[in-house]
């Protein structure tokens, strides 16, 4: 295998930072006319960093999310991720660094229909060509791990929202990623589920998980180490931009 796409060796220096993008630029074109979302962007975050993106709708965090997750590309400008200079890779090398070093965690889940939650969860294993009686017993810890070792046979629609948040972050988790990307986690939960799914990731982070997040809810970034704001193309500290409030 290539260096490029080896995955980081185990001990990583905790002040490491993981995520290194440097003068990211992304627009997109609307027949001849040319949109830009993300300008000049930069963004550092440490190993067991929690980062919250906010901003206004439009703003570009989808963008963003989808750019330090190797869903888009960039561009313009530089990104290293765990040490590895993402910037100029083919699909093949990014796709096997998406499944190597991130856990994905969606708004709306993306679980597959009439599929039980074990299986939704072991999925991510298949392509990293796990065993079968290994994925199903890596999905289980993963259950178990987020509180649901007793739904692992229920699919999707016996599930509650809550539920299926937790089981998409257990998804995230069973590959064990160096990196966490979570898009409004909280979005179309109740109360009750919010509580919940932030409790899981405040535990997760208290284990040493780092955390890329975006929400446009002040009190869920507010779990955050560090709250950041998108406006203009650029992440802006969260303090700076109290006046455009």
């Amino acid at each position: 295998m290539d260096q490029t796409t080896t995955a980081p060796t185990a001990g990583s220096n905790a002040n490491e930072v993981i995520v290194d993008a440097r003068g990211i630029e992304r627009t997109y074109r609307q027949g001849e006319i040319a949109v830009p979302v993300l300008h000049d962007l930069d963004l550092a975050v440490r190993r067991g960093e929690w980062v919250a993106c906010t901003g206004r709708s439009g703003a570009g965090k989808s963008t963003l999310l989808h750019v330090l997750g190797l869903l888009d590309s960039a561009d313009a400008g530089r990104y290293v991720l765990a040490g590895h200079d993402v910037s100029d890779l083919d699909d093949n090398a990014r796709a096997h660094l998406r499944n190597v070093l991130l856990g994905f965690v969606f708004q709306l889940h993306n679980l597959l229909p009439r599929t039980s939650a074990l299986e939704n969860v072991a999925t991510p294993l298949i392509y990293r060509g796990v065993r079968r009686t290994e994925r199903l017993r890596r999905a289980a810890e993963a259950l178990e791990a987020v509180g649901l070792a007793d739904r692992a046979s229920h699919d999707p629609s016996q599930l509650s929202g809550g539920q299926l948040q937790r089981v998409a972050i257990a998804r995230a988790l069973v590959g064990d990623p160096e990196l966490l990307l979570v898009d409004e986690p909280t979005g179309n939960l109740d109360l009750t589920a919010t509580a919940e799914v932030l409790g899981l990731l405040d535990a997760l982070h208290g284990e040493g998980r780092t955390i890329v997040m975006i929400t446009h809810e002040a009190d869920v970034a507010a779990h955050a180490d560090r709250r950041l704001v998108l406006s203009e193309g650029r992440l802006h500290d969260d303090r700076t931009m109290e006046g455009d409030r």
